[in-house]
């Protein structure tokens, strides 16, 4: 139980961490030289870490 918990609060700071840093790319580059729009941070920093 200790281990699923332990993992979980790794997996949120991991999606925080994802989101942040893509949600504060500049729009340019994002769109641009990545191929997304800086607001779909959520969902792709979700599948990113969860994987669905």
């Amino acid at each position: 139980m200790l281990s699923t918990l332990l993992s979980a609060v790794q997996k949120r700071a991991l999606y925080n961490r994802t989101r942040r840093e893509l949600a504060n790319l500049p729009a340019d580059f994002a769109i641009e030289d990545l191929g997304f729009y800086p607001g779909d941070a959520d969902r792709i920093a979700y599948q990113a870490v969860y994987g669905r």
